[in-house]
Order: structure tokens, then C-alpha cells, then sequence
């Protein structure tokens, strides 16, 4: 599908550059006139979209030094949860056959006390847990199922809200800081190698040991995953995943594995635009998609994109 995309963008005229890196904006009189790219090509532009993604953390740097307004955001962190993927079809449809697809789950817990909540995040069916570090020395998880779906495992992010107040919210960067530190931590744990911290699932919730097994590669170090996690994001997972237990029977099991961290459900940050979706205080950039804190996950991110043509179509005519 991208291969298509990308030459179907080629035949209409696009200039596609891999390797290339936004490092700068150029402006006159609050208006945008260039991008920098790679600290020395200058790209003359009037209509800039940023759809950077959510872990463009070198971008929001630059935002900043250019002063442009964003405000924190909550997001959610947590663990990945990898089962049997056999033990989830079982779960789900009770005498599984051939002909049905491989079962998957959608999870929610609340704490109506402390305003908390669990819930599954990003569910792969016969999929595998990836490392998706970006930065040097941290450790950070994520999910992905390829076509076959047929890797024997299904694993899903099990994660926690969490709000501004939770990482001193008045400064715009602090969510990303607060991501950071976990996932140094979890970097630790691992053993400073990029292998990352696991937990038999049992023994995460205090019902006993177990062994701990993960399709993350390079490899998973046992490791008590409540040191990489805030105390109330450990204490409502232990809730959430008992919760879990009692929907799905079966869930909770010593042949499930937990690995962490997962920090990058969506960004921390949103960058502010106005009525024309434009950045305050820098007309011609318009702020795009999950990166810029308008979206939570594929569809909503194009739909977004669609919103963002829309009004340059409208500029341009």
C-alpha cells in the first residue's frame, strides 16, 4: 500500500525525500516562507504540513525555540500483555475453528475513586511485541501483526491515563520528559542493552512466580516491572488486569508475559492552531494529525489530514 501511495505521489508531481530531517522555519513578518531541512537545505514554502507523528520530540524542541504555542495533553503508559494466541481464540470463541480469524479483545477498567482508568490499547492477533526506541538509551514497546497473523502469539498495550498534573503540566514539554524517564528506566532494567524488562503476569499481580517469555527481540530481561512504572499506573493496572480476568476467563494466566514499557500511545503535547488551522504567530503552518495532539490513531490522523487540504485548497483558491 505505501509503495503505491508513494508512486502515485511521484506521478502527480512529488518530490518525496527520505533521509531528511526538519530542523528549521524560516518566517517574515509571521508568515512562512521556508523549511530547513538537515540544518542546510532551505525549502521555500507558504503552506507547510506538520504531520510529524507523536515521537518527533527534536520537532517539538524546535516549535518551542520558535515559541509557537502547545499546551500538554494527557496520553497513557503502561505494558504489553503477550498470551498463547490459541488461549485468546479459546477465551473469545470457546472451540475455535479453522475457518474463523484469530481472535482479538477490547478491555476497560475504571477507578471511579482516583479517576484512573485500564484499558487495552492497539490489540495484535497472532502479532509481536517490537522494540520502537528512537532515542539512544531509552526502551520503548509497541505491537504489530503481520498479514499471515500466524506467529502463535497475540499481544496487545495494556495501558493507564495519565494527566498534566501528573508531570508538572505548565511546561509543554514536560509529558515528554516525563516519557523519557520511564523509558531510561526501562532501559536499566533491561541491563543497558536494548533488551527490554518482562514479568510473568502472575507474578506481576503478587499470585506467584512464573516464567516470562516475549517475541520482543533483542530479548527480554526478568524484571519487577512496578520499578519502570509510576506507583498509581502499577496499582491500576493490577486492578485493571484482574478486571480483565473476570470478563475474560482465562486472561490471567502463568502462561501470559508482560514487557515494558509502552509510553507512545499518542503525544503529549498538542500545538495550538487557530479557526484556519494554522499556528498561532506563524501563518502557513498547519499543525497535522496524531503528532500534533488532533488525532488517536490511523483513521482519525487521515481524516484530520483531509480537514488540513480542505483549508489550504480554500487558501489557495
Amino acid at each position: 500500500m505505501v509503495a503505491a501511495i508513494r508512486a502515485e505521489l511521484l506521478q502527480q508531481g512529488c518530490d518525496i525525500r527520505f533521509g531528511t530531517r526538519l530542523t528549521g522555519l524560516v518566517s517574515n513578518h509571521n508568515q512562512l516562507i521556508a523549511a530547513r531541512c538537515n540544518d542546510q537545505d532551505q525549502l521555500a514554502c507558504q503552506h507547510l504540513v506538520l504531520a510529524i507523528g507523536h515521537s518527533a520530540r527534536d520537532t517539538y524542541a524546535e516549535l518551542t525555540r520558535h515559541k509557537l504555542l502547545m499546551e500538554p495533553k494527557p496520553f497513557a503508559i503502561g505494558l504489553r500483555v503477550e498470551h498463547p494466541q490459541g488461549q485468546i481464540d479459546r477465551i473469545q470463541y470457546g472451540h475455535p475453528h479453522p475457518a474463523l480469524p484469530k481472535a482479538d479483545y477490547a478491555l476497560t477498567y475504571n477507578n471511579d475513586a482516583t479517576g484512573r482508568s485500564c484499558y487495552s490499547f492497539c490489540m495484535c492477533p497472532g502479532g509481536l511485541v517490537i522494540a520502537s526506541s528512537s532515542e539512544a538509551g531509552m526502551v520503548v514497546t509497541n505491537g504489530m501483526s503481520n498479514l499471515g497473523r500466524d506467529s502463535g502469539l497475540a499481544n496487545s498495550a495494556l495501558v493507564v491515563n495519565v494527566r498534566p498534573e501528573d508531570f508538572d503540566g505548565c511546561d509543554p514539554l514536560a509529558g515528554v520528559r516525563f516519557q523519557q524517564h520511564w523509558e531510561r528506566l526501562a532501559f536499566e532494567a533491561g541491563g543497558g542493552s536494548y533488551r527490554a524488562p518482562g514479568q510473568n503476569l502472575l507474578a506481576f499481580l503478587g499470585q506467584g512466580g512464573g516464567q516470562h517469555a516475549s517475541s520482543y527481540r533483542p530479548d527480554t530481561v526478568a524484571a519487577d516491572l512496578a520499578t519502570v512504572l509510576p506507583d498509581y499506573v502499577t496499582a491500576t493496572l493490577r486492578e485493571g488486569i484482574v478486571s480483565f480476568g473476570r470478563k475474560m476467563k482465562g486472561f490471567v494466566t502463568a502462561e501470559a508475559t508482560l514487557t515494558g514499557v509502552e509510553t507512545r500511545t499518542s503525544a503529549p503535547l498538542r500545538i495550538m492552531r487557530d479557526d484556519q488551522l494554522q499556528a498561532p504567530g506563524l501563518r502557513g503552518l498547519y499543525p497535522c494529525g496524531e503528532g500534533a495532539g488532533y488525532a488517536g490513531g490511523i483513521m482519525s490522523a487521515a481524516l484530520d489530514g483531509v480537514r488540513i487540504a480542505d483549508k489550504i485548497a480554500e487558501q489557495l483558491q
